[in-house]
């Protein structure tokens, strides 16, 4: 399916005019095999995720943890050390060689990955997902600036829709594997590895963990473009700096100044990303003991329902993504927001409708209906930072909107679990904690996602007008010197 630029053809027209003048492109077989590697590691840390959280009431039983303690396994834990380092390191990103560090980022989450298969408690449990958290902290700013100065602007948004098969294959794989693992594994004992007691499921997280250390070496390969120069505005990081100021360039602190400056454009889009991905990531985490705590399944049952599902839902939200920013785009400059503000709206109602069905299919229905509206608005919402984000610290800006999605989604597995042991008291009313967490944050984030509409159409207003200028002195000068 042919994607146009989510501001218009005219606006592409402008980007591409100005863009040839200032940008040597890479060819069309080494873009595309650069981003099919991403979409590989993409792929691979959502299946773990996934299986993880297939993994979930295993763990509680085997470990003997609270609901608490299972909801800080899944996500802050492996947040942490993301908050520490997660901006910094991204300043590594508008520096370095991308393909490097995408290198080292995969060694470290199948590491960590693998680790996972011989804790022995809690705390080692702990310690595998913070490391994994480490190893994540820079493949999501990597990979968007090298997207993004591998394919033409009006083709970002496609190529962000294709890394979106990462995400469709790594939750679908994941729900429907995971299930099949762990009902294969469910009977093993425990064995006995240089006195190590590992569980039959522990076998499980070593296994996935390996394919992460191939995908470093592919990694090597990719043909690292040029980095491109936007001709609209610089944003310049201060020379001969003294070493204070040194510093805090590199923790982030000229990023959050050029956000502070345009709060009005990223403020809404931030804030309401955070609180959907609080939800959306927490109502994963629990999405297996949801089902089998209030309709009795099992994981291979929830696996050989949901997949398919999931599978049919996320490529359809995949089409109708790109179709609405290609319908919107015709008359609105704001199409990347305004897309990703009525997924919002849509994955509301059925999230919120889901813990209510009388029957686990039709919970499962609500679940992947609501999935299929997070992805329609995903690809939008991520190109919509890629257009107004400064070149020269694009990796530490998508790096704080990402820590938004990071941070926050990780706190919600954490937050539905405390509101299920502290609020509704009760583990088989699991639903009743879903409800009430969705309840109170989607309605929240739908309506900031709408208040961004109109800032982020003037922003665009304003980079086209400066990108033609951009393009018409460039044509004027190349005239000059013919």
């Amino acid at each position: 399916m042919a994607m146009t630029p989510s501001v218009g053809q005219a606006g592409s027209t402008v980007q591409d005019d100005a863009a040839k003048a200032t940008h040597v492109w890479p060819s069309a077989p080494a873009a595309y095999y650069g981003l099919t590697i991403i979409i590989i590691a993409t792929f691979l840390t959502f299946f773990d995720q996934t299986v993880f959280s297939m993994l979930a009431e295993r763990i509680k039983i085997d470990f003997g943890l609270t609901d608490e303690q299972l909801g800080i396994l899944g996500g802050p834990a492996s947040v942490i050390f993301y908050v520490f380092v997660g901006v910094p390191l991204a300043r590594l990103v508008d520096v370095y060689p991308r393909k490097i560090i995408l290198a080292f980022n995969a060694i470290l989450v199948g590491t960590a990955t693998a680790l996972g298969g011989i804790a022995q408690n809690f705390a080692h449990f702990f310690g595998t997902r913070m490391f994994l958290g480490a190893g994540g902290a820079t493949h999501g700013p990597a990979s968007y600036s090298l997207i993004t100065d591998m394919f033409r602007p009006f083709r970002i948004p496609r190529a962000f829709a294709l890394l979106q098969l990462g995400f469709i294959g790594g939750t679908t794989l994941g729900v429907w594997g995971g299930g099949k693992m762990i009902a294969m594994t469910s009977d093993w004992d425990k064995s006995q590895v240089l006195g190590l007691h590992i569980h039959g499921w522990q076998w499980i997280l070593i296994w996935i963990g390996i394919p992460s250390l191939l995908t470093a070496i592919a990694f090597l390969f990719i043909k690292e473009p040029v980095r491109r120069v936007e001709p609209a505005e610089k944003v310049v990081v201060p020379e001969k700096q003294g070493f204070g100021r040194a510093f805090l360039t590199f923790v982030g602190w000229d990023a959050f100044k050029a956000i502070r400056f345009k709060g009005a454009v990223y403020y809404p889009l931030f804030f309401g990303l955070a609180l959907s991905a609080t939800e959306s990531q927490g109502l994963t985490f629990w999405r297996t003991p949801f089902m089998i705590r209030t309709y009795g399944w099992d994981e291979e049952t929830i696996g050989n329902v949901l997949a398919p599902m999931l599978l049919i839902a996320q490529l359809i939200g995949l089409v109708i993504g790109g179709v609405m920013v290609e319908r919107l785009g015709r008359r609105y400059k704001d199409a990347n927001v305004r897309t990703a503000a009525i997924c919002f709206t849509f994955t509301t109602v059925c999230t919120l409708a889901m813990p209510l069905m009388p029957s686990g299919e039709l919970a499962a229905a609500a679940a992947a209906l609501a999935t299929m509206s997070g992805l329609a608005g995903a690809p939008a919402q991520n190109a919509a930072i890629q257009r107004v984000a400064p070149q020269s610290m694009r990796g530490q800006v998508t790096a704080l909107y990402l820590f938004m999605f990071t941070f926050f989604g990780a706190m919600g597995s954490f937050v539905i679990g405390s509101v299920a042991q502290r609020v509704v008291g009760d583990p088989q009313k699991l639903w009743m904690a879903i409800f009430i967490t969705a309840g109170v944050l989607l309605p929240l984030a739908t309506i900031l996602m709408w208040r961004a509409c109109k800032p982020y159409r003037e922003e665009i207003e304003r980079l086209e007008a400066a990108e033609a200028a951009a393009a018409a002195a460039a044509a004027g000068q190349a005239a000059g010197t013919s």
